[in-house]
């Protein structure tokens, strides 16, 4: 969360944004328009990659502060172009509408949420998958992790709507696996910010993946492949996430591909632009399918939904392997087969 007392308008944070070219005074002048409440040119820059979170050395989190603002004065196309969407995602959750699923499991064992999206936007067979038998499986409006809404000009909707979600999976019982990071992020890190009370034991997929692979070691078969890896934006929010993701790599034999536009310097999939500037998604796709390639890796393993369904025609156009990181860990475990070229 935005925290005024935290900058020292260093400028790092717009400096070193790949979608503007300011020095550090136009930079700083930038940031205090927006602590002053008023309209600035990054407003309509910004493409919510949230990569300034990592940029901004002090923690003072000025991703935040950009936008609180596209969403709060309604300028960028991001924030214009999203309204629309934002609106139905909150008439769902004032009104406790829309289509959401409960499947019921065993009373052991965990339930395994899957945000607001989807069964068919994962891998086909996720479900029929060994590592998910018998867990219970929650989707849809009702569970939605409300985080990702920052890419839609939606950031209010995590700070009005975060406890509601929080108690309806509260009510379900029982632990919580977040198959999508998002959902981990407004457990694990909003959470915390916005005084959200989270009264049940929550794992994010990567700690469950690599403890199951643990704990059935004896049926990995080592892949011996390298990969290369698209993570989502909120890796940004909690980097913990990439060193399980290496434990996971190492139980399967897997080696991570060292890339340009990995950690601090990761491209985002291009999704929230898509629809305001399709010649910058273009070019943010081909950057990142070219960096790929150079890496030498043999796969784009992915772990967020809308990053696969995004970049599935860039790695088609470029003969790469695009996998989901749940069918990796299952291809180690002797259900699936590696793609064919």
């Amino acid at each position: 969360m935005w925290d005024a007392s935290k900058c020292d308008f260093c400028g790092d944070c717009l400096v070193k944004c790949r979608n503007v070219d300011y020095d550090k005074e136009r930079a700083a002048s930038e940031i205090k328009l927006l602590i002053e409440g008023k309209t600035a040119d990054i407003l309509d820059s910004c493409i919510t990659c949230n990569a300034c979170v990592d940029y901004c050395p002090t923690g003072a989190d000025p991703a935040n502060l950009i936008v609180m603002m596209q969403e709060k004065t309604m300028t960028g196309p991001i924030a214009i172009n999203y309204k629309s969407i934002v609106d139905i995602l909150v008439q769902g959750l004032e009104d406790d509408i829309g289509d959401s699923e409960l499947l019921e499991g065993a009373p052991d064992k965990p339930v395994l949420s899957f945000d607001s999206f989807h069964f068919n936007q994962f891998p086909e067979g996720t479900l029929d998958s060994k590592l998910f038998k018998g867990m219970t499986v929650a989707r849809g409006n009702k569970y939605m992790s409300l985080v990702g809404a920052v890419h839609m000009g939606g950031e209010s909707l995590a700070r009005k709507y975060g406890q509601k979600v929080i108690d309806r999976l509260a009510k379900l019982g029982k632990d919580i696996v977040y198959l999508h990071n998002e959902g981990y992020t407004l457990a694990h890190v909003k959470a915390k910010e916005l005084d959200i009370n989270v009264p049940f034991k929550y794992l994010h997929l990567f700690e469950y993946l690599r403890d199951y692979l643990k704990s059935n070691e004896s049926e990995i078969t080592k892949l011996n492949r390298k990969v290369a890896y698209q993570p989502n934006c909120a890796v940004r929010w909690f980097h913990k996430q990439d060193d399980w993701l290496d434990e996971i790599f190492e139980l399967i034999g897997v080696k991570r591909a060292s890339r340009e536009y990995e950690g601090v310097n990761a491209l985002c999939c291009s999704a929230p632009v898509i629809l305001t500037d399709k010649e910058l998604a273009m070019e943010i796709q081909k950057n990142n399918m070219e960096d790929i390639i150079d890496s030498g890796a043999e796969a784009l393993v992915t772990i967020c939904p809308v990053c696969d369904a995004v970049l599935r025609r860039p790695t088609t156009q470029f003969n790469l392997n695009k996998i989901f990181i749940t069918d990796l860990c299952r291809m180690a475990l002797g259900e699936i087969p590696w793609p064919e070229s």
